[in-house]
């Protein structure tokens, strides 16, 4: 499973900055992500989902 860390900017609220995430998958196994406005759609731990800058995720090593 992969991890990612959403990294947030200046406008992002403080409680989302840093958040561990997971990215939302279609039934194919690949992530559901828009390439026209280059956002993905993922979920954090407590199952709430978000539609987040792709930009301002970063791979959890």
């Amino acid at each position: 499973m992969t991890r990612y860390t959403f990294l947030g900017d200046k406008l992002t609220r403080d409680e989302l900055r840093g958040m561990q995430c997971d990215p939302v998958r279609r039934a194919d196994g690949k992530c559901i992500v828009s390439v026209k406005m280059a956002t993905a759609l993922v979920i954090d731990a407590h199952g709430v989902t978000y539609v987040v800058p792709r930009r301002r995720l970063r791979l959890n090593r």
